[in-house]
């Protein structure tokens, strides 16, 4: 990693929220339709360019999400953000731009075997589904981007050739989506892995959006965005409150938690045009929906410099203190 990457010296880093659909969609607790919607203007507010609002799937699947059409119709929308949703089929693709989302995020695995369990196809089976919803929302000009999930490791084949992901990706750039979404979906990807993938995918397509999606399962999170940053990425997925996780990765954590990455990037100089006061307000309100603490450092002990009184007996401590070196 070079010196760089420690002095943002103002460079724009570029964050999208998904803890609203990739978070909420593994609770068990259903959050009432109005504190999401509330969540989502709060998440706006706090200066969000892009928020993924929630999924378009069977509500037997995903019944945390079940109201994603209402969600999404009743947001606050401010003009310069994109409100995104996941949609596995092109049914899903109907609902969603139906109900007025900016951008379709279409998913697949890199790994064949998890795709398998996650998703009940094989790869080339997800390839020809999901471009049938790319033709679907083309021509209308709804937003298309697609993610790869395991695209830094299986957790049951183990890594996955980097070949193989960015074989993955060109079949849906030929097709016209603007951007890929690369993930580690449980936790697996390193530093010394993530910069050469992200390189390679610069320089062979350097007009494609290219988005960054960790998991924290092993603590290497904001290490990986750091290499990312240090390659040339600057769009990444974060989950306020650091919510999300994979049933395919036991004990996993969840995404890299929106907080924390813009509470380091700021103070390494990046500007990521999030007000750090709006989201740490809005994970605050999480575990008395959720039911739980969520795995947020920041909301727990506060920024850096949010200093706390001396403990009681200080100025009598001060005082003796001074009396002996007098």
């Amino acid at each position: 990693m070079s010196r760089d990457v420690w002095n943002g010296a103002g460079r724009r880093i570029h964050l999208q929220e998904v803890g609203m659909r990739d978070g909420l969609q593994n609770e068990a607790a259903f959050v009432p339709t109005g504190e999401k919607i509330a969540l989502v203007d709060a998440l706006t507010q706090a200066g969000f360019g892009r928020i993924e609002v929630t999924a378009f799937v069977s509500p037997a699947a995903v019944p945390a999400l079940r109201d994603a059409e209402i969600v999404m119709r009743e947001i606050a929308r401010r003009e310069g953000t994109l409100y995104g949703a996941l949609v596995p089929n092109v049914r899903g693709a109907e609902r969603a731009i139906d109900a007025r989302a900016d951008e379709l995020n279409l998913v697949m695995s890199a790994s064949e075997t998890h795709n398998l369990c996650n998703l009940r196809m094989t790869r080339q089976q997800s390839v020809a589904a999901l471009s049938e919803v790319i033709a679907f929302a083309r021509p209308g000009g709804t937003g298309i981007n697609v993610s790869l999930s395991c695209s830094f490791g299986c957790p049951m084949e183990g890594d996955v050739a980097a070949g193989e992901v960015l074989d993955l990706a060109a079949c849906f750039i030929d097709q016209g989506v603007q951007g890929i979404t690369l993930c580690d979906t449980t936790g697996m990807a390193h530093p010394r892995q993530v910069a050469p993938l992200v390189a390679a995918f610069r320089q062979r397509w350097p007009g494609t959006l290219l988005t960054l999606h960790f998991h924290n399962t092993r603590g290497m999170g904001l290490a990986n965005v750091l290499a990312a940053i240090d390659a040339g990425a600057d769009h990444f997925d974060t989950a306020f409150g650091g919510l999300g996780g994979c049933p395919y990765a036991p004990g996993a954590s969840g995404n890299v938690c929106t907080e924390e990455v813009v509470h380091a990037l700021e103070l390494m100089g990046y500007d990521t045009g999030i007000e750090l006061a709006g989201v740490l307000a809005a994970a605050a309100r999480l575990p008395a929906l959720i039911g739980h603490e969520t795995p947020s450092q920041i909301v727990k002990a506060g920024r850096r410099l949010d200093l706390h009184p001396p403990p009681p007996g200080f100025e009598a401590l001060r005082e003796r203190v001074a009396a002996r070196s007098r």
